[in-house]
């Protein structure tokens, strides 16, 4: 078999440089494990703002601009949604947070985010003694059902390989790249947390957060917009919230724990009173960074083996424009943002 490329991973990231060379009419094949699953179990949440400090996220409203018809694009690719808007309705903790709201909705790559007034609103079950601020233009991409979808279309085209990546059997020539039975002529790593055992880019600085999330069933909750806390709770529908998440900096297993989950109901009942069942949890290694900006580019040495990773926790938002500079890096010779590069770690 010969391919233009090879891709390792098949998480957002995966699925959004893919996504690039069907667009280009590129072929490929992809191999995956299944051994990552941070994009799977994540909220899926796109929102421009930072709500612990209410600032901008680094270049949201360039990635909004590239994500929503790139998920408006996949939804007519699958005939099936996967883009459902949601507004967030952030908790006050005291006046002062109040006051610092009104003053980043004055913020001009804010102001078509937030809304510039207090909610004041009574939702039964949710403890808000100082009101909410709302948040709008903002929502969430079912990225489980996405991921499945998509993997199903590769499977009938035969071009993805359930298994194992063997780093040991890629052979790099100058011009092509030999793996098994397979000739490319570049290979792009999307592998996530899996970055630490690639040979060619474990040099690169990954500070994996474990995230753990419970979804419940609670149907005293009436409530179509994410609650944003000390955790978010976000509506699923038919009275299913997802929860969480937490941060665990340590842990570097995928298992969800009995003490993540017990986070995660203590931080919950801080401020919602309806009854409630649990009736999931899952847990994830999300890649992130140390700089909190994405990993893009080719390896030193081998300038046909390429890095795509480290989207952290707003992967929806930033896949596609990631994979869209990658692409054009890779076949067009485009510089790749010093922020991004790899470079920046050389």
């Amino acid at each position: 078999m010969q391919v233009d490329y090879i891709i390792v991973g098949f998480g957002l990231a995966g699925l959004a440089f893919t996504e690039e060379l069907e667009k280009h009419k590129k072929s490929f094949v992809v191999y995956e494990d299944n051994s990552q699953n941070s994009s799977i179990v994540a909220g899926g949440m796109y929102n421009p703002v930072i709500l612990k400090r209410f600032t901008p996220v680094w270049d949201a409203v360039g990635q909004l601009k590239i994500a929503m018809p790139f998920y408006q694009s996949l939804e007519k690719k699958f005939n099936k949604k996967y883009n459902y808007s949601t507004n967030i309705y952030r908790i006050f903790k005291s006046i002062e947070e109040q006051n610092n709201w009104f003053i980043a909705c004055d913020k001009p790559l804010l102001t078509n985010f937030m809304v510039p007034k207090i909610i004041d609103a009574k939702i039964e079950g949710v403890v808000a003694n100082y009101g909410y601020g709302k948040l709008i233009n903002t929502g969430r991409i079912d990225t489980s059902s996405l991921l499945q979808d998509y993997r199903q279309y590769l499977l009938k085209k035969k071009t993805i390989k359930y298994e194992s990546f063997n780093y040991t059997e890629l052979k790099i020539g100058k011009k092509i790249i030999e793996y098994k039975n397979v000739k490319a002529l570049k290979v792009v790593f999307c592998e996530g947390f899996g970055m630490v055992k690639n040979p060619f880019f474990n040099y690169l600085p990954m500070q994996e957060a474990k995230g753990e999330l419970i979804t419940i069933y609670a149907p005293e909750l009436h409530i179509d917009f994410l609650i944003k806390a000390a955790v978010f709770v976000l509506p699923l529908g038919d009275n299913y919230y997802k929860i969480g998440a937490t941060f665990n900096w340590k842990d570097k297993t995928k298992e969800p724990t009995q003490n993540g989950k017990q986070e995660l109901i203590t931080k919950l009942n801080s401020f919602i009173t309806v009854p409630y069942t649990i009736v999931d949890h899952t847990a994830g290694i999300r890649p992130t960074v140390k700089d909190r900006r994405p990993l893009a580019g080719k390896h030193p040495k081998y300038q046909n083996l390429a890095i795509l990773n480290g989207l952290g926790t707003r992967g929806v938002m930033i896949a596609p424009t990631i994979a869209n500079k990658l692409y054009n890096h890779l076949e067009n010779k485009f510089e790749l943002d010093k922020e991004i590069s790899i470079a920046r770690f050389g």
